[in-house]
């Protein structure tokens, strides 16, 4: 079973997320886990960085994460949003 940790900007996101929606993360945390490779490969600045998209109540949802074979590193969750973007991109 490989390791999950977490990132600040995750957690203050999860956070703040319905518990309807909590579940949906979870479940793509989840397929993660399982299938790390499941997410697209980030190019560039982002380099290691993975996205994955997911439906969550309805919408979509990204998780971006970074993995190695016995970590899994949640970096970000939210919706398709230019702060989202941004945020992102500020990791870089």
């Amino acid at each position: 079973m490989a390791e999950i940790l977490q990132a600040n900007a995750f957690l203050r996101a999860y956070k703040k997320l319905h518990d309807n929606q909590k579940d949906a993360v979870d479940q793509a945390v989840a397929e993660i886990v399982r299938d790390p490779a499941i997410g697209e490969a980030k190019r560039g600045d982002l380099s290691g960085v993975y996205v994955y998209k997911f439906d969550c109540v309805n919408q979509l949802f990204l998780l971006a994460y970074e993995y190695d074979p016995t970590t899994r590193i949640l970096l970000l969750v939210g919706t398709h949003e230019s702060q989202h973007r941004r945020r992102l991109a500020a990791r870089a």
